[in-house]
């Protein structure tokens, strides 16, 4: 199904797309590179708890974790409203077994 035909028949509701969620959030998480973002804030929020600042360490460390689970619970919809976006974007999507339909 090309993205044209897909766009009309997601609009149209006669296509039932699914979202892999696992998948999903694998590759939400590679494009914004998340470890690379998250791994020094939590190391921050160690050597804050270390050096004294231990509720702005732990303070820190709940909200990393918070806007890491925020970023993969809504990856299905990140994903789906790019894919209708996106020619490219839906293509890979579906190469990559993210994005499913019936």
């Amino acid at each position: 199904m090309s993205h044209e035909e897909f766009v009309a028949a997601y609009a149209s509701g006669t296509v039932r797309v699914r979202v892999d969620r696992e998948r999903a959030a694998k590759l939400v998480s590679a494009r914004l590179m998340l470890p690379f973002v998250l791994l020094p804030l939590l190391g921050l929020a160690v050597a804050l708890a270390l050096t004294g600042r231990l509720f702005a360490g732990i303070a820190l460390f709940l909200l990393v974790l918070a806007f890491r689970y925020a970023i993969r619970a809504s990856s299905q919809g990140f994903v789906l409203s790019r894919a209708l976006q996106n020619p490219a974007f839906y293509e890979e999507v579906i190469t990559a077994g993210v994005l499913s339909f019936e």
